[in-house]
């Protein structure tokens, strides 16, 4: 998401509050601002006496602030926080040591001075802002957030790789706040333990390989028993550097892959080791994967996210169910394990295959067979209504985009309903399980739904993936409404 585009999604956060009680808000010194809440990038938003929002990187909500400008527009500014006068009672020490605005500071999290449990607050308030503001939608119910570990989570992360002259050494992690340097890293408490420890040995041996210069990225994807290392190479490795990469991985138990060009290219340094995977243990489900095949970053949140979304599914064992976006099938192997028949759909044909291994993988041995499952490959952004009707009924859908949406799914539902001679015998899915990593999009898609499809949005949560980032994931529940006309329906008016 733009600079830009996270300003106008503040300024509606902002605008959803009612203006501040002047009449009784207390007299602040010259130049301080005081903060009265948090953007969806995690500033601070204070408004001067004239009522224009300034946004400040690093200030908290109920904070006395002073701040750096160093970015005006007609009708807001942006600055970074130079001193607290008055602390929030949520303000807590950063569990990082590369964590804050300081020069230099990482920039790969932006909450870590905010309390975990108010963090989670403040993504609730951000996805509630967004499906109003953006899609006119009220969730009848809230659903209680999906929380987990704030630490030692992240077992995917794209880390840059880079050979500094100046400071003699290499240095691998994210990049600097608000920089394309790369931060100077020497532990990340995100990653999980064992990641963070190898850092500074990683960045040695890095420094060590005739190939410094070219090796700008190592991709990390941790299973339950490997840890994998993909290395992005631009130039042939030498046999001196493949001999460093082994004794590597012979000393801290990881296991490479080279990648010389796309993604396609990647491929396993010593063949033989054990096979990346994660497991689904409640549905008795274990799910082999590339390191670089999506998967969700935090392995213990998405457990939980899996069960959710079943439990909310409510999958029954007479009844069809699709699942769109279905990537390896991290949704739709649990699903057959309920349901009467599941189609899954996915626009990458690499990763069709792969979920069609797993599926057969996981139907051995099993004491009770998972349900008659497929898998089809189709642009999924460019869903037509006669490609919608094309697919079949199904009682229940999962959608689980990327950051774009489900934009075509939603309008070509959106126009089955308006039209309905267009449909034949089709009828459309009576419950809609919606995983989102992108609010707004989420808000988007909802709005069409609700408003032109003939759903009501029954429940919506936040799921925190992403604990110390601005990063918010969530979820929502679609009925159909038997009773809405189709065309009729109009959208909420205005509220304070």
């Amino acid at each position: 998401m733009t600079a830009s585009t996270a300003h106008e999604n503040s300024l509606l956060t902002t605008a959803s509050n009612s203006a501040p009680d002047t009449t009784s808000a207390p007299t602040l010194p010259d130049g301080w601002l005081a903060v009265e809440s948090l953007d969806i990038d995690a500033q601070g938003i204070a408004r001067r006496p004239d009522g224009k929002v300034v946004f400040i990187e690093g200030a908290l909500p109920s904070e006395h602030v002073t701040v750096n400008v160093h970015r005006k527009k007609n009708n807001w500014e942006a600055g970074t926080v130079t001193a607290v006068h008055r602390e929030s009672s949520q303000r807590v020490r950063p569990g990082c040591p590369h964590f804050g605005m300081h020069a230099g500071a990482c920039g790969g999290c932006k909450m870590q001075h905010l309390h975990e449990a108010a963090q989670v607050a403040v993504k609730q308030r951000v996805l509630e802002d967004n499906l109003w503001h953006l899609g006119k939608v009220k969730a009848e119910t809230m659903m209680r957030p999906i929380e987990g570990p704030a630490w030692g989570y992240r077992y995917r992360a794209r880390l840059s790789v880079r050979h500094v002259h100046k400071k003699g050494e290499v240095l691998i992690g994210f990049h600097e706040r608000k920089s394309r340097y790369v931060a100077d890293m020497k532990v990340c408490p995100v990653l999980p333990p064992h990641v963070s420890a190898m850092l500074l040995p990683l960045r040695q041996m890095i420094f060590e390989m005739d190939a410094r210069e070219t090796c700008p990225q190592i991709e990390l994807a941790c299973g339950d028993d490997v840890t994998a290392l993909v290395l992005r190479h631009l130039e042939p490795l030498s046999e001196g550097d493949l001999a460093r990469l082994r004794a590597f991985a012979q000393q801290h138990g990881v296991q490479w892959w080279l990648q010389s060009k796309g993604p396609e290219t990647v491929k396993l340094l010593d063949t033989g080791g054990p096979e990346l995977s994660y497991s689904l243990p409640e549905f008795g489900v274990t799910m082999p994967f590339k390191p670089t095949d999506f998967t969700q970053v935090n392995p213990f949140i998405n457990r939980v996210l899996v069960t959710r979304a079943l439990r909310l599914l409510d999958a029954q064992p007479h009844e069809r169910v699709i699942d769109w976006f279905c990537g390896l099938g991290n949704f739709t192997l649990p699903i057959a394990t309920t349901a009467g028949e599941v189609l899954g759909i996915e626009g990458s044909e690499t990763l069709v295959a792969r979920s069609r291994d797993n599926l057969a993988r996981n139907q051995m041995g099993r004491s009770k067979p998972l349900a008659p499952t497929a898998f089809a490959a189709r642009n999924l952004f460019d869903m037509t209504p006669s490609q919608l009707v094309g697919d079949g009924v199904a009682q229940k859908w999962l959608i689980d985009p990327p950051r774009e949406g489900a934009f075509a799914l939603a309008k070509a539902m959106a126009d089955l309903h308006q039209n309905p001679s267009h449909r034949g015998a089709w009828t459309p899915p009576q419950r809609i399980v919606y995983v989102s990593c992108n609010p707004a999009t989420l808000a988007r898609d909802a709005g069409l739904l609700v408003h032109q499809a003939g759903y009501r949005c029954v429940a919506a949560g936040v799921v925190n993936m992403f604990a110390h980032t601005a990063h918010v994931e969530s979820m929502a529940v679609f009925e159909l409404d038997p009773s809405r006309v189709p065309g009729a329906d109009e959208a909420p008016s205005e509220e304070n």
